[in-house]
């Protein structure tokens, strides 16, 4: 992402989109694990099987595995099926069904064990990972013992060594191996039990926590866990005056998190939008503002993406509408997309969508064309906040683009979202549009499935049928939408 030189950092410098996560990725920053292991024996409530027993399945768990087995071989084959016979393949699904009671009393076996090692889970880059899995699990199926298993990795960590700038917890938050089992510790915590956890480690931290090559990780964990206003209000406002830095320091996963929390709560909306446009240089001069959707969909400031050199002090010039309009729409970001998917769901997304249509044709085909732009489309189809003549006014700039859309491997998925939610009419100009250029939707190994989406055929050689066949869709679809209302 860029920064302009209105930033106090340097000029013309582009917002670094984040570093990788996986272990041992290179610029990760996270140092190797260590291989100390301190012990710690809590009391053991369960009794421990003899050493020399070897366990057998019970005919219950013999026949979960076999029905495990019988869906994976039951699966569809991946690639693209250019044939009645891919309808069928696309609506295959895996099978869900119960574990076994027995799985849950050697869960809680297994909770015994991570309680008496404790020190070797929490260390272990291996057991680690065993022990962040568990807790995934116990989260849904023994909250209990899950929220037990957090209270002993919260209480061990915060004890085992002194911190000058605060709680102990966060070393461990810094460290690459028990940051990672934290992440998992905030994610599946009650919202009292993360309120005392922030109030007690994590308050007055977050800036330097956001600053962390390690760090910033679990801290959008926590802000991926807020769900109260009790929590969000001292989150943001520790967070909201760094939001332009950290996204320069290549963490912009921290500020798409925080955002996230500000949709969920819906709480904070308005000012975290404003901080953004200043955060983008598109706040001042006012003009500005209609370009925020290029400039948060590619993580660049203004001054960036425009190719603008001011000096430092001048004033912002005015948003050239001619200019805009000339520029390719650049490369759409997956943080990005995200961004715009959170603003889009937010009370008012008015800012947004007009900025979207601002967008010329061949801007937002490009959108709707790319791998992450395509998902904001589907949060413009989706998001109970955009009205329907909103809605209209975004997509009535993609008319021209359908055939480029139905040629697209994201773009046939908007294309048929956006005739999915149609009405007649709209569905009679984009049947027309496609129908010019028919032979070569069928042709195209994306189009041809539009084709047969749209009853082009019917279309073209019998309308009067055509239209008695989509009139009934939209009946239905109305009734329907009736029944949900009520």
């Amino acid at each position: 992402m860029g920064l302009g030189p209105r930033s106090p950092h340097k000029v013309g410098r582009r917002f670094p989109a984040g570093g990788k996560r996986g272990r041992g990725a290179k610029g990760s920053g996270r140092p190797l694990p260590r291989s100390k292991r301190q012990p710690w024996p809590p009391p053991d409530r369960r009794s421990e099987p003899p050493p020399d027993s070897h366990p057998h399945l019970s005919p219950e768990a013999l026949g979960y595995f076999r029905r495990a087995l019988s869906a994976l071989k039951e699966a569809p084959e991946t690639g693209e099926e250019r044939e009645a016979q891919k309808a069928p393949a696309r609506e295959c699904k895996p099978a869900d069904f119960e574990v076994p009671e027995t799985f849950l009393n050697r869960l809680q076996d297994l909770t015994s064990s991570f309680l008496k090692d404790i020190a070797v889970f929490i260390t272990d880059k291996i057991s680690s990972f065993c022990l962040q899995v568990a807790l995934q699990v116990l989260h849904h199926k023994l909250p209990e013992f899950c929220a037990y298993l957090c209270n002993a990795v919260i209480g061990y960590l915060s004890t085992r060594s002194s911190s000058v700038d605060g709680s102990p917890l966060l070393l461990f938050l810094r460290d690459q191996t028990s940051s990672r089992l934290l992440e998992q510790v905030l994610l599946v915590l009650e919202p009292p039990r993360l309120q005392s956890l922030f109030e007690e480690h994590l308050q007055g931290q977050l800036q330097t926590l956001a600053a962390h090559p390690i760090a910033n990780f679990p801290l959008q964990r926590l802000l991926d866990a807020v769900t109260t206003p009790e929590l969000l209000s001292p989150v943001f406002e520790e967070l909201s005056p760094v939001l332009e830095a950290v996204l320069a320091q290549g963490h912009p996963g921290v500020v798409i998190a925080l955002v996230g929390a500000c949709r969920r709560v819906g709480a904070c909306q308005a000012k975290v939008l404003q901080l953004l446009l200043e955060a983008f240089h598109c706040a001042e001069p006012s003009s500005r503002q209609v370009a925020c959707v290029p400039l948060f969909a590619t993580l660049m400031a203004y001054e960036v993406y425009y190719g603008l050199m001011e000096e430092e002090g001048a004033v912002p010039a005015e948003h050239q509408v001619e200019m805009a309009a000339a520029r390719a729409l650049g490369d759409v970001t997956v943080l990005g997309s995200l961004l715009l998917q959170h603003l889009l769901h937010f009370s008012t997304p008015g800012l947004v969508l007009r900025s979207l249509g601002a967008l010329t044709g061949p801007q937002l085909l490009v959108l709707a064309q790319s791998p992450a732009g395509s998902h904001v489309l589907d949060a413009i189809l989706t998001s109970p906040s955009v009205t329907r003549k909103q809605r209209r006014r975004v997509l009535q700039n993609l008319k021209g683009q359908y055939v480029a859309l139905a040629c697209s491997r994201h773009g046939s998925r908007v294309l048929d979202a956006i005739w999915s939610g149609a009405a007649l009419g709209a569905r009679k100009e984009i049947a027309a549009e496609l129908g010019e250029q028919n032979q070569q939707l069928i042709r195209d190994p994306f189009g041809h499935h539009v084709a047969r989406n749209v009853a082009l055929t019917t279309f073209l050689k019998r309308r009067e049928a055509w239209e008695q066949q989509q009139g009934a869709v939209a009946k239905r679809r109305r009734a329907l939408n009736s029944i949900l209302e009520d």
